[in-house]
């Protein structure tokens, strides 16, 4: 068994636990606006700030004039991705056509095609670190991340054993060619807002 054969089976075997905390999360007093996940089996509850938002949609609206109104995306919605207690609500998230759910209702991490996270300044750590490691692992083709801290995406392609063989840097105002990845599009951030 692989290290990574490994990553995924402790990613099954958490789902019952992450199931648990996250009915406990619905439960919780949580403020209107704040978005929650778990991340290495720590909390994280964040505020969706209007420019965190307006990336997002910017995004989700490329995706869907690229592939039609039915695409298999969402936000934060949550997938389970292997490592330990590893249930994520990325903020983009799109599936293959074909996905469904599990028995249990989760989306599976095995047909994720493209993941976008926005950086907020207090999880920032989460997507460049664990959050990046776990996508690589369970392979998911494209890995975007935009800093609006830095006025920059971060565009992560190609996961071999565990971690991205090519990242791009490209700063907002210039187009970002997915063309020849899973996305196929060329996605325009010369509007994406800056903090």
């Amino acid at each position: 068994m692989t290290v990574l054969d490994d990553r995924t089976a402790m990613a099954e075997s958490d789902t019952g636990r992450l199931d648990e905390w996250f009915e406990l999360l619905e439960r919780m007093p949580v403020p209107e606006g704040f978005r929650a996940e778990i991340v290495g089996g720590c909390f994280f509850m964040v505020p969706q700030r209007n420019t965190h938002w307006q990336i997002i949609r910017r995004v989700l609206r490329a995706l869907e004039d690229r592939f039609g109104p039915d695409v298999m995306v969402f936000s934060d919605v949550r997938i389970d991705f292997p490592g330990h207690q590893n249930g994520f609500c990325p903020d983009i998230a799109m599936l293959k056509d074909s996905a469904e759910p599990d028995e249990t209702g989760h989306w599976r991490h095995q047909d994720v095609q493209f993941i976008a996270e926005v950086i907020s300044q207090g999880t920032a750590a989460n997507d460049y670190g664990p959050k990046r490691t776990a996508y690589a692992v369970a392979e998911v083709p494209v890995y975007l991340i935009a800093d609006p801290y830095q006025a920059r995406c971060h565009v992560h392609t190609d996961p071999k054993d565990g971690d991205y063989a090519t990242v791009t840097k490209v700063e907002f105002g210039t187009d970002i060619h997915l063309t020849g990845t899973v996305v196929d599009l060329i996605l325009k951030t010369h509007d994406f807002p800056r903090d």
